[in-house]
């Protein structure tokens, strides 16, 4: 197996809310529960699950502009949110994020010349000449598929899908390690999506890049990753490489996720889709035993009184479910 780049041990995220009445003790919103995995140097690892289950807040736990209430977060075995001022600026170099949305990620009052080398200001990048500079960021912007005019343009002038790229240019511009690609794909056409997620293959290839995608869709998540984690409700409740989740999934909320994607295969042979009932439980109020109890199938008695353990059910498949704890 390759290197480990990035990994959480036990990672905890509480949002505490104001109080409603004074001295009394205020409402927590538990974002993330106790999230552990890791994410291999060269691999694509996919986050998956619903809109509000704590995605983008892990996203942010990575990349320090939060701090875990509980567990840690490990960069090359170096705990990240426990390092001095100097070494946080050399890791944040190291670990980008490309945001969702194309048109509110840009500043619409700079070029885009200026906002691709802001980076290298920021990270002190000053014994570059200007010129050196210039010609990385105009090879960048012809490697994504724009040319050398779109330096001095404002983002205002561009397609969703060629700020996206911009976007792409200004995380890769310091050379990372990992790029976390948070939604990176889901407010682009379907056509345009195509076209960014081949760009970042091509990009993982030409420049050894490490990618953390985080999405909704499952059938991005299924085209692009070599590992892939489930999360529901604050925690992954399933962690696999891409063969195990699609051919063999394990727990009854990846079930429900897979069959909800549309195939050939399923008009043909009039397959229903899992339509899960209920709703997703308040992330203030987490109920006791299993999480995904109240919406599941195949619901036993000790779901509602115990919470499961997540258990390597095969090599390096893990679940987080009571069928497969007896």
């Amino acid at each position: 197996m390759q290197n480990v780049l990035l990994e959480t041990v036990d990672v905890y995220k509480d949002y505490p809310l104001k109080r409603k009445i004074l001295f009394q003790k205020p409402e927590v919103v538990k974002a993330v529960r106790g999230v552990s995995f890791k994410i291999h140097s060269g691999e694509t690892f996919g986050c998956v699950g619903e809109s509000g289950c704590g995605k983008s807040t892990l996203s942010r736990l990575l990349i320090m502009l939060e701090k875990p209430s509980r567990g840690a977060v490990f960069y090359k075995n170096q705990n990240i949110h426990q390092t001095k001022t100097r070494d946080k600026l050399k890791i944040r170099e190291k670990i980008q994020l490309v945001l969702q949305d194309p048109y509110l990620s840009l500043p619409a009052w700079m070029k885009v010349g200026d906002i691709i080398s802001d980076p290298l200001l920021i990270h002190e990048k000053r014994s570059t000449s200007k010129k050196a500079k210039y010609e990385k960021i105009i090879a960048l912007l012809k490697e994504v598929g724009l040319n050398k005019e779109a330096y001095d343009r404002y983002p205002l002038s561009f397609s969703a899908g060629q700020r996206q790229m911009i976007n792409i240019v200004r995380a890769i511009i310091l050379e990372p390690d990992l790029v976390i690609l948070d939604e990176a794909v889901s407010a682009l056409d379907v056509s345009v999506q195509a076209s960014i997620l081949n760009l970042f293959s091509s990009l993982r290839e030409k420049h050894n890049l490490t990618y953390m995608l985080i999405a909704h869709d499952i059938g991005v998540v299924r085209h692009m990753c070599d590992r892939i984690g489930v999360m529901y409700l604050g925690q992954f409740v399933e962690l696999g490489g891409n063969e195990n989740i699609f051919l063999n999934p394990l727990h009854p909320y990846t079930h429900a996720l897979l069959s909800a994607v549309p195939t050939i295969e399923k008009g043909l042979n009039n397959d229903r889709i899992e339509i899960l009932s209920g709703e997703v439980p308040s992330p203030i109020n987490i109920p006791i035993g299993c999480t995904f109890a109240s919406r599941c199938p195949k619901v036993m008695s000790i779901c509602r009184e115990q919470e499961p353990q997540m258990i390597e059910h095969i090599k390096d498949h893990f679940v987080h479910c009571h069928l497969y704890n007896r």
